[in-house]
């Protein structure tokens, strides 16, 4: 009998991509979503897809994905956002190994390959982007203390899954915008809550340099007028984070 998995997902008003999200994990054991307080119809689209889904008040992102996979069923856990779907290809590479009961690794990483207005970005800071998100709870988890940028870490090998995680991130530039204003935010909060400072160069340079990195070094210029557009506003970003940090120093309001 295959090592069974349960899915984990955390939501917030999905209703729009909740659908195909859990339709790509028909093929887990268990689908788990974990609601904090959607207003639109999301959690009755996950019951009729035939999810458990339970209420939790939403604290971090860290704590929430933590949460959700402490009330799975099985210790092999999946965690892909709302906005994420398993290709195929990914789910054959999982099934295959999910049929040796996972014996070579803790946790397997696979590459993500983010939607922008209409097409994936195959180069750049964007792909392959690799995640770790199949792992076995008993030897690791979502660590640490920070709640925004949350990762997995394991004990022991992580191995590579052949395969797209397809990631269809942004709802139209708008969205796009303000979630990374809030990311800025929130990490400049975090950073300033650990002692870190921002220096004039970070301010200056890191922007850039993220742009170079992923525009030029990477090759985001394959993508076209997507990649340009990506790589720019990634690079605001950064600049975004710095500049409330040096705020923050200097007792400023957000």
């Amino acid at each position: 009998m295959a090592t069974p998995i349960s899915a984990c997902i955390i939501t917030l008003n999905e209703a729009d991509r909740i659908d195909a999200c859990l339709d790509s994990l028909a093929f887990c054991d268990e689908i788990l979503v974990v609601d904090s307080g959607s207003s639109d119809d999301t959690r009755e689209r996950a019951v009729a897809k035939g999810a458990r889904v339970i209420e939790h008040v939403f604290v971090g992102y860290r704590t929430q994905k933590d949460f959700a996979v402490r009330a799975a069923r099985h210790d092999w856990v999946l965690c892909v956002d709302a906005d994420e779907c398993v290709t195929p290809a990914l789910r054959m590479a999982i099934q295959a190994r999910q049929a040796q009961a996972f014996a070579d690794a803790s946790g397997y990483r696979c590459a993500r390959a983010t939607e922008y207005f209409g097409a994936f970005l195959r180069h750049g800071n964007a792909y392959p982007d690799r995640v770790l998100r199949l792992f076995d709870r008993r030897r690791g988890g979502f660590r640490g203390e920070r709640e925004i940028h949350e990762h997995v870490s394991v004990d022991g090998t992580a191995a590579t899954l052949a395969g797209d995680l397809e990631h269809h991130a942004y709802r139209s530039l708008g969205d796009q915008l303000a979630r990374l204003e809030r990311y800025a935010r929130l990490m400049a909060e975090h950073l300033h809550a650990s002692g870190k400072h921002a220096h004039l160069y970070k301010i200056v340079v890191n922007p850039f340099w993220r742009f170079l990195r992923g525009y030029v070094l990477r090759a985001g210029f394959l993508d076209g007028w997507r990649g340009l557009v990506y790589a720019y506003v990634e690079a605001n970003y950064v600049r975004q984070k710095f500049i409330k940090l040096w705020l923050l120093e200097r007792g400023a309001r957000l």
